[in-house]
């Protein structure tokens, strides 16, 4: 097996990038990749990276995989520029537009973070340059390429990264650079970065199979030279002539299928894989066929991706069989083109117009629209960067329209997702759904292969419940846009009607008021763009009627009861003594009560929404019904702790292999940390392993976290989970 440490040099100069690209390239413009070269080390000068070493070293080993994956001369230069308008201060667009011009200048511009800002956490200076990096991509291609780039040599690096701020970044690189480069088709980036992410996310685990290989790796090797010599032989008899290789699996793909299959190492049977090439899609499944009738398959894991390309346009046959020794043993079976789109992803079909913008109607480029589509819709990061995430992590289903169009949705997608990915429009008005001619629910999960055809009716709308089961990101952000608007227009209406009812007894006119302008004055005053905001926050009850009175009429002359604010009336019956735990921003003394699908932890981040007759109910900052909860009725709200804090009753998963004394083992951990648990349910599973489900008393955000932690690294746990409703 090759080591994810082999695949860079430890040291890349200039002349290995030059050497690389005349490889790939007629006539490079070598000049310009010097020039880029001259200025970056000429302004990174003095710089030292985290090793001790020159920061140029970054650079130019940012622009050597830019080269492996066979770029043009101006990606190549990106590369060596990337860091330059983010980390050197005599460097602005401006310079670098009229040295490299402007393509050049929008590229490094695309990759660099935002840098002026102020951010309210780390999670919303993530999402934000993500935004500005995907916006960026949505232009060029080559800025997300560039960006794969740089995290790969960080991620080699990454030992010199202070202890504290490696977890963050290879988790980041787990859930969206990975991911990123899967949907981009460079799978040698893919799975580099998946290895080293996982060797810093769980070093035992890691080590310990690095070890477990390392024992068997001469066996190993000389049985992919015997199989490889077999097909040779045999394929030679048929008269196909073919490149044959093979290879261990990488270590994350091989810990993937222990913890989904609950096997030990010495349980996985197909650590090894060979791929052949061939001249011809015909020869591909002529192959096929022979290795058929030579070794026998295993029935459920021939997957034909010839014919269904999967959405990064990744095309292959794959196959599973008893090979000599009665070793499983999987197979791909691809033509030379088809292995280079496998390797080299979108760089290896870069298809550019004069204006530098990939081709539209490239169905690789898909699911970058869906999230420039979903977007435009979403104004809050957080929900951003978790929508991404879960966008990009998915696995996919493949299914058709009626036309026989091949849709590709996550899995776990419905009709709905369906629907809107067709259109806005279709998705608003989805009625019902046939899936192969037969009706289904709306939340049935489509499975792949299924056609699926969507009623509409003029007079449906998106339910609030749809949000509880709908998958892609896009669904959810067009569903929350059509309920926030229908309820903009339903408090619209309610605040337009109680200020004229009040204004009237002042024998004044709502609309020669708004006509004046005077009421998007009065909405300034109390800090709203425009007297529309103005009346949608007194219909919603934000702001106290009182006051816009005030402004208008004059407080000197305002009726005696409207003294006492409308707000402070509704609110009066929910008043109560204070008693410390939660905090409400701008608001004293007023009945709040924690959300019991979160069920949030002194401590953590959360988030208030005012609940018509109950006062502000207290949601966890990532907690999915938060997140569906109009903007209207959000609040801020933090904890107020202190010594005589109540404890919580927090619900705990824990999934074990089922051995003797574990229990005892885990409750042992919750007893050091000084943790009281209530109750303790099991659940058998059909995979013989078991569910424990924990109650336990909780004090804070810290010591959940800590009992989470330590849980984890007990043998025998599969998985510790918060539980939510």
């Amino acid at each position: 097996m090759q080591s994810v440490d082999s695949l860079l040099p430890r040291k890349v100069r200039p002349d290995d990038i030059i050497r690389e690209v005349r490889r790939y390239l007629t006539e490079p413009d070598i000049e310009l990749i010097r020039r880029a070269y001259v200025f970056a080390m000429h302004h990174h000068e003095g710089q030292a990276r985290y090793s001790g070493t020159p920061y140029i070293e970054h650079p130019i080993a940012t622009a050597y995989v830019l080269a492996l994956m066979k770029m043009d001369e101006k990606t190549i230069a990106t590369g060596l520029l990337h860091d330059t308008l983010e980390d050197c201060p005599n460097v602005d667009r401006k310079l670098i537009t009229n040295l490299f011009g402007e393509e050049i200048a929008a590229l490094v511009d695309g990759v660099s973070k935002i840098s002026q800002m102020k951010f309210d956490s780390q999670e919303q200076r993530q999402a934000e340059n993500f935004k500005k990096i995907l916006l960026a991509t949505a232009k060029d291609i080559r800025v997300l390429l560039v960006k794969l780039a740089d995290r790969l040599h960080n991620m080699y690096t990454l030992e010199y990264v202070p202890r504290e701020k490696r977890g963050r970044i290879a988790r980041e690189t787990m859930e969206i650079y990975v991911p990123l480069a899967h949907r981009l088709g460079v799978q040698w980036i893919k799975s580099a970065l998946e290895d080293l992410s996982f060797r810093y996310l769980n070093p035992e685990a890691y080590y310990n199979l690095v070890m477990k290989l390392s024992r068997g790796r001469k066996e190993r090797e000389s049985y992919i030279e015997e199989v490889i010599g077999i097909l040779r032989n045999f394929l030679a008899q048929h008269n196909i002539a073919v490149e044959i290789s093979g290879r261990i699996k990488g270590l994350h793909s091989i810990y993937r299928k222990m913890q989904a299959q609950n096997l030990s190492f010495e349980e996985v049977m197909d650590i090894i894989a060979f791929r052949i090439i061939v001249t011809s899609v015909a020869e591909c499944y002529e192959v096929l066929g022979l290795i058929h009738s030579m070794w026998r398959p295993i029935p459920g894991r021939f997957k034909d991706y010839l014919a269904l390309p999967k959405a990064n346009m990744y095309q292959s046959l794959h196959t599973t069989v008893i090979g000599p020794k009665n070793e499983r043993m999987e197979v791909q079976i691809r033509t030379q083109e088809m292995h280079r789109v496998a390797e080299l992803g979108v760089a290896a079909h870069w298809r550019y117009k004069a204006s530098g913008n990939p081709d539209r109607d490239s169905r690789q480029f898909d699911w970058l629209r869906q999230i420039m589509e979903w977007h435009k819709e979403s104004d809050d990061p957080r929900a951003f960067l978790s929508g991404l995430k879960m966008d990009l992590f998915s696995e996919e289903v493949y299914v058709f329209t009626p036309k026989g169009d091949v849709i590709n949705l996550p899995k776990g997608a419905t009709p709905v997702d369906f629907a809107y990915r067709i259109h806005t429009q279709v998705g608003n008005t989805c009625a019902g759904a046939k899936i192969n001619g037969r009706m289904v629910p709306l939340r049935y999960e489509l499975q792949s292969g299924d056609r699926v055809e969507v009623t509409t009716k003029k007079d449906q709308k998106p339910s609030r419940d749809w949000l509880q089961f709908v998958k892609t990101a896009t669904a959810r952000a067009k569903i929350r846009s059509f309920l926030k608007e229908e309820e903009l227009e339903r408090s619209l209406a309610a605040g337009r009607a109680m200020l004229d009812k009040e204004l009237q007894k002042y024998k004044q006119n709502l609309s020669k008021i708004e006509k004046s302008g005077q009421l998007d004055e009065v909405a300034k005053t109390l800090n709203y763009k425009d007297g529309q905001s103005l009346l949608a926050g007194l219909g919603y009850g934000k702001v106290s009627i009182k006051y816009i009175l005030a402004e208008i009429v004059g407080a000197e002359h305002l009726q005696e009861e409207l003294k006492e604010s409308a707000i402070d009336r509704l609110l009066r019956p929910l008043k109560r003594k204070k008693s410390g735990g939660i905090k409400i921003h701008g608001i004293d003394d007023v009945l709040f009560r924690m959300a019991k699908c979160c069920n949030p932890v002194p401590g953590e981040a959360v988030v208030g929404f005012v609940t018509r007759g109950r006062g502000i109910t207290v949601h966890t900052l990532d907690c999915p019904i938060a997140q569906d909860q109009p903007e209207e009725r959000r609040v801020e709200v933090e904890w107020e702790l202190s010594a005589s804090a109540k404890m919580v009753p927090t619900e705990v998963t824990v999934r074990i292999a089922d051995r003797k004394g574990i229990l005892a083992e885990i409750t042992t951990v919750m007893n050091s940390l000084e943790i009281n648990i209530d109750e303790v349910h099991s659940k058998h599973r059909p995979d013989d392993t078991v569910d424990l489900q924990f109650v336990l008393q909780i004090r804070d955000i810290d010591q959940l976290t800590r009992v989470l932690a330590e849980t984890r690294k007990l043998k025998g746990v599969l998985s510790v989970e918060r539980a939510h409703h």
